[in-house]
């Protein structure tokens, strides 16, 4: 389909064309809703009316769409206009690699950026499960300001997915009529002229042989013929580029060349390692650090002193080893290395909530380090392969979107925690502070872990954060498994007690069945391992939520505190202890400190919005909360926070409505049914009474947590019986009575003899 300048697609008015080839050809056009130049790609004339052909071109947009890199060329939307469908595209000024090439090889200064550059984007294209399978030196333009960017993925599919079967037809295509065949033949790795399965390493491959080109300035195999040049490829060694190009470093040609191994396993595994590596090499060279990020920005030479960093976020390593039932050993790392970071205390390091909304995100890194307010971003990469694991990271200082270091790691699973260790050690030289160095460098000392007790335990952490009871119930597994690999894992006792805490604290279990565990569990974790700071958390909750000990609760917040000052989860659950003993300004401290470590947890900036509501600032806490219904419209704790403000300015059909929205929001229907039938019988207070007999009655049952149904009758008016579910609740330890001296629903109550009593039974301080 020729489309001649003024042809409408849509809203696209045709420019100019652009381009031709094997998969469509390419237009500039006018965006004239946005008033933007794109480019735009159609199927040629021929295959036009071609179903495969439309297929694969829709494939290819649906792929790359979920690419968001500044090294590879964005994908704006797919549409179709009288029966013709097309890819709109950014604009990519410059010169295209291959043109560039026509005059010779690169200095190794820009051999070096752009490599890394190239690198960085596929590293992205894999970790979304994208490969490109069309890589070469004609699908990168190096734009006017020294960027590659990456074209074209229109081989791109799916790792894993159901079309591996057509590498088959690539091979035999490739040694008929290059002229059709999906991928240019001199870039095609061994393995796919075989009719074996392409992968993140045959995107390697190419790369290997780009930067071949790049060094020397023709490409590694050259016959003339396709059936010469295929088994050139399969069978025949490149001749090393410093053979032709002395100048080339050799580190440099050890990369290239192990890109171009023949098997690929004995080529890199990932992008992110060939990027590591390239960076490593430019970090060597008495170049500046521009060729290390793979910018052009203003140099910053060595010797120019940079900003101090004082904060950073650890992104979601990538999980590269091409198993998705691996990522929870990546999301495991993530948190691993997060809380060795947070450990070494002259950093402020974002918590795990905050940073793993970022996975697998589109955004930037220097957007990412504003959104957090952090100097540095630590990213990277890890696989496991049996019983090895290899981490690859690299941190960038934020402002000038500059590497600072790289490197890769390797190392039985055995040694995991060392090599942990070595990566925080790392980043403490970084950030030249010598009392981090020492901590960290204890950290990269530890010893040797069971392997099977580890994976387990990452197993275990990953069902717990998923916060529902199926899935504390498989953590609870996995930590028993974890014990049964190895009885002296602290981690495991750790995840034990947070499991039963939790079964607990949310009303699964009544607090007799689930608590005692839980203190057994961190009372055993703190034994074998006294500098677990989730064990000393762990206990610190027991103290306040169960025992009512809240001087025990005080020392255990703190001794966790200075474990660990940067845990955000700390400081939460300090800020709630605090605020139950009426301590306002200690609070809301320890919450501004919680919501820095962490300012996109949901919970957190819910429950700072319940503390404002026991401190009678209805409008701030109303704020708080409407913001996060906006963000997370289906957390449940966000409209029990706006039950109270409304009720609280006796704004009783607002409250009622977010009372209906809660039980909704929680599952429980009959609930949110009987406020409907008691709201339009006799207003709010029948709304609460017939819930609180739903209730009542279900309780009869099965465990319904008392204070759950003594609040209801005490929003319905009914004292008398709200006291005596109150004295059930105490009879229990129920956790929500350590709110009982702030909580908005108790108001009604608190002139109470009987109330008051209730308050020294519990021992809170009287003076106040």
């Amino acid at each position: 389909m020729t489309l001649l300048a003024g042809t409408r697609l849509g809203p696209y008015e045709i420019v100019a064309p652009l381009g031709a080839g094997g998969m469509g050809e390419v237009f500039r056009a006018r965006d004239t809703r946005l008033e933007r130049d794109v480019a735009i790609k159609v199927l040629p004339h021929a295959a036009s009316a071609d179903p495969a052909a439309r297929a694969r071109l829709l494939r290819e947009a649906r792929l790359a769409s979920r690419l968001n890199h500044p090294h590879v060329c964005t994908i704006h939307e797919v549409g179709e206009a009288e029966g013709q469908a097309f890819i709109v595209m950014e604009v990519v000024e410059g010169e295209s690699l291959s043109d560039r090439l026509v005059r010779g090889a690169l200095p190794s200064v820009e051999i070096l950026r752009y490599g890394i550059q190239v690198a960085d984007a596929l590293a992205h294209a894999h970790g979304h499960g994208v490969l490109h399978r069309d890589l070469k030196s004609a699908n990168i333009v190096i734009t006017a300001d020294g960027r590659a960017k990456v074209l074209d993925f229109g081989l791109a599919k799916q790792m894993a997915g159901p079309e591996d079967a057509e590498a088959t037809t690539l091979s035999r295509a490739a040694l008929t009529s290059e002229g059709t065949v999906t991928g240019t033949l001199a870039y095609m790795s061994p393995e796919l002229l075989r009719g074996q399965t392409a992968d993140a390493r045959s995107d390697l491959w190419a790369l290997g042989v780009v930067l071949y080109e790049m060094s020397t300035g023709e490409r590694p195999f050259r016959a003339a013929v396709t059936t010469a040049l295929a088994a050139d490829i399969q069978y025949k060694e490149p001749a090393p580029p410093r053979r032709s190009h002395p100048n080339t470093p050799p580190a440099l040609e050890d990369v290239i060349l192990r890109c171009l191994k023949k098997r690929s396993e004995e080529r890199y595994q990932t992008a992110r390692d060939v990027m590591s590596d390239l960076q490593a090499i430019a970090a060597s060279a008495p170049v500046s650090s521009d060729v290390v990020s793979g910018s052009m920005k203003p140099t910053m030479r060595r010797g120019v002193r940079r900003r101090q960093i004082r904060s950073l976020v650890v992104l979601p390593l990538a999980n590269l080893s091409g198993d998705p039932e691996q990522e929870y050993f990546a999301d495991g790392m993530t948190d691993a290395l997060i809380g060795d970071l947070a450990a070494i205390g002259a950093l402020h390091v974002i918590s795990r909530t905050s940073a793993m909304r970022y996975k697998r995100t589109g955004k930037s890194l220097p957007d990412i380090a504003a959104e957090l307010s952090v100097d540095a971003v630590l990213e990277g990469s890890v696989v496991r392969a049996g019983s090895r694991v290899r981490i690859a990271a690299r941190l960038i200082e934020a402002a000038s979107d500059t590497n600072l270091w790289a490197k890769s790691y390797e190392r039985e699973l055995s040694d995991v925690l060392a090599l942990q260790g070595e990566v925080a050690e790392a980043i403490a030289r970084e950030v030249k502070s010598a009392a981090s160095a020492k901590v960290a460098g204890r950290l990269a000392r530890r010893g040797p872990v069971n392997a099977e007790a580890w994976d387990a335990c990452l197993k275990g952490r990953h069902h717990v954060y998923k916060l529902s009871r199926e899935h504390y119930d498989q953590a609870l597994a996995y930590f028993a498994l974890a014990l049964e690999k190895d009885p002296t894992f602290a981690p495991a006792y750790a995840g034990l007690a947070d499991v039963w805490l939790l079964r607990g604290d949310s009303g699964i279990l009544p607090p007799a069945e689930t608590f005692p565990k839980a203190r057994e569990a961190a009372s055993k974790a703190i034994e074998l391992d006294d500098g677990l700071v989730e064990g000393h958390l762990s206990r610190a909750a027991l103290s306040f939520l169960y025992e009512w000990d809240w001087d025990g609760a005080k020392a255990g917040y703190e001794r966790a505190l200075r474990l660990n000052p940067n845990s955000a989860e700390v400081r939460f659950f300090y800020a709630d202890f605090l605020i139950s003993m009426r301590r306002s300004d200690e609070a809301l401290e320890q919450s501004a400190i919680a919501l820095k470590l962490d300012p996109l947890n949901p919970l957190f900036q819910c429950f700072l919005g319940w503390h404002l509501v026991y401190l009678h600032r209805y409008d701030e806490a109303m704020a708080r909360l409407e913001k996060v219904a906006r963000l997370e419209p289906g957390f449940p704790s966000v409209q029990m926070g706006l039950w109270g403000a409304l009720h609280a300015q006796a704004r009783d059909g607002e409250a009622l409505s977010a009372a209906k929205k809660f039980f909704t929001l929680i599952g429980d229907r009959e609930v949110s049914e009987a406020m409907e039938r008691g709201g339009a019988e006799s207003g709010y207070p029948g709304a609460m009474a017939r819930a609180a007999e739903v209730l009542a009655a279900r309780s009869e049952r099965t465990y319904i947590p008392s204070v759950r149904v003594a609040r209801l009758w005490v929003h319905a008016g009914e004292t008398e019986t709200a006291l005596a579910w109150l004295e059930k609740s105490f009879e229990r330890r129920e956790p929500p009575l350590v709110h009982l001296d702030v909580a908005w629903d108790w108001d009604p109550l608190r002139s109470d003899p009987r109330f008051r009593s209730l308050l020294g039974r519990m021992k809170f301080p009287s003076d106040r």
